[in-house]
């Protein structure tokens, strides 16, 4: 599976979730879907589950290719109470960009560097 493949499967995925549900990627990583595109991102490493900071998904497909192309088979999914405020507070919903003003896709209470 390409990148590309994956990445189209994701969002088909993504958009079909709640609003503030993050797919799974490991341990550390996760994605959702923001109402334009899929922003992927890590999580802190204190165990709280809370989005440390995004990355593109370039940067490890290399290294996460075989394991992310099993996934897509099965994928795992979490809510993520930080994202869904995030969301309300800005009034999305499923059709609405979930970008804030600054162009972040994630929550400014210090998730994105």
């Amino acid at each position: 599976m390409t990148r590309k493949e994956f990445e189209n499967r994701l969002a088909m995925i993504l958009q079909d979730v709640a609003f503030g549900t993050t797919a799974d990627l490991t341990d550390r990583a996760v994605a959702w879907w923001n109402g334009q595109r899929v922003v992927y991102a890590y999580l802190r490493d204190d165990g709280s589950g809370r989005i440390e900071a995004e990355f593109p998904l370039d940067a490890h497909w290399s290294e996460w290719r075989e394991w992310l192309s099993e996934w897509i088979v099965e994928p795992t999914f979490s809510v993520r109470p930080e994202l869904q405020e995030w969301g309300n507070s800005r009034g999305n919903s499923r059709g609405n960009s979930g970008g804030n003003s600054r162009g972040n896709s994630a929550p400014s209470s210090g998730a994105a560097r």
